[in-house]
């Protein structure tokens, strides 16, 4: 049976840290991305020094910039703990990142047509690792592969900034997928993909296509946020007498 081929995954940015903190960062972030980590989830800082072999110091260093990032909540007297997004936060996640991969898209789209052959490549490659792991069932690679997609489009544009803002919209929009998936949905798809790489191939002399990479990633994104379950749910109303019925001693 053909193996997909690889594809070296897109880096993030070190924003200037330390070799090993940008090493955390990307564990947890990559953990978080692909549920080992769901929202509410403590991240005790000495099991985490133990882990990565580095002292508590450093360990807190990396959980202060993920919360700065959204994705770690730190909360007084009690510690880190992985985020966990309201319905309202995250509806804002996808909002912010429908601006961001519009930019994206319109300037991948504004590129002299067809795209360099590496980028195809490269973009193809990732694509094949992606339906591997959808045809093998396994979720946890391909949503770790999908968000790695969508980072490389970034790179490919050309943004550093643009870039760097989608990944931890990328890491915040996993928490909020964890945390409202509905169970039936599927997520970011391979397919979906597809259809993105095809439309930024070159359609050829007799096709008006432009745009429409544009029009596929907010209808991509769109279907991604529908299959959360963002509803607000009335809290239940609790009887105080049923509670503490007998309470009183009579």
């Amino acid at each position: 049976m053909k193996t997909a081929p690889t594809a070296a995954p897109p880096r993030r940015a070190s924003r200037g840290r330390s070799g090993a903190e940008a090493r955390i960062v990307q564990s947890i972030g990559e953990a978080i991305a692909d549920r080992r980590l769901p929202p509410g989830t403590k991240l005790a800082e000495e099991s985490l020094a133990q882990v990565f072999g580095v002292s508590r110091e450093r360990v807190r260093k990396v959980l202060l910039l993920l919360a700065q990032r959204r994705v770690v909540t730190l909360i007084p007297n009690r510690g880190a703990f992985v985020a966990k997004p309201t319905a309202r936060e995250a509806r804002e996640v996808f909002e912010a990142r429908r601006v961001i991969e519009r930019a994206i898209m319109e300037t991948l789209d504004r590129l002299a047509r067809p795209l360099p052959p590496g980028v195809l490549a490269r973009l193809n490659e990732h694509r094949a690792r992606e339906e591997a792991a959808e045809a093998a069932g396994d979720r946890k690679a391909l949503i770790r592969l999908s968000g790695q997609f969508h980072l490389l489009l970034a790179e490919f544009a050309g943004n550093a900034t643009l870039a760097g803002i989608l990944g931890d919209l990328i890491d915040r929009s996993g928490l909020a997928i964890a945390a409202f998936e509905r169970r039936s949905s599927h997520s970011c798809s391979a397919e979906d993909h597809r259809r993105l790489i095809d439309a930024l191939a070159d359609p050829g002399p007799d096709r008006n296509r432009a745009g429409e990479a544009v029009r596929l990633m907010m209808e991509h994104l769109d279907t991604i946020e529908r299959q959360l379950d963002l509803e607000a749910k009335p809290e239940p109303l609790i009887d105080l007498k049923s509670v503490f019925a007998g309470a009183d001693g009579e």
